[in-house]
């Protein structure tokens, strides 16, 4: 899982919906070589939750991200903290760990770089 899939994740039971950020625990962790595209970065950053995904870097290891963004970020001007967002967004997986909801404390474990946000029948 990246920490992109991380950062658009809810629980999915009802009454829950806003429980955001879901707590990240990683217990293997890969990196994989991503083509860097700052246009596709540049584009993400309004969808994201930047203190969500500071969160979850946090988590992984990574040290390097500012505690806020510039208003207005351009690939010219901010070309290291593109790569940085790039490498914490796209490079960074997330193999075996679990999520965990906030407020109702509910796992949702992560095999294989997937995390299994199917709910029981009880809580559907």
């Amino acid at each position: 899982m990246r920490l992109l899939t991380h950062n658009m994740l809810c629980n999915p039971m009802k009454g829950f919906e806003n429980a955001f950020p879901l707590k990240l625990i990683p217990t293997k962790i890969t990196k994989e070589e991503v083509k860097y595209n700052p246009a596709f970065i540049v584009n993400m950053i309004p969808k994201l939750d930047y203190k969500a995904l500071t969160y979850a870097a946090s988590t992984v290891g990574v040290k390097d991200l500012p505690s806020e963004l510039p208003l207005q970020i351009s690939a010219e001007q901010h070309d290291v903290l593109l790569r940085s967002l790039h490498h914490t967004l796209l490079e960074i997986h997330v193999e075996e760990g679990k999520l965990v909801c906030p407020k109702s404390n509910r796992e949702f474990p992560i095999k294989q770089g997937i995390p299994n946000m199917r709910l029981n029948e009880d809580e559907v």
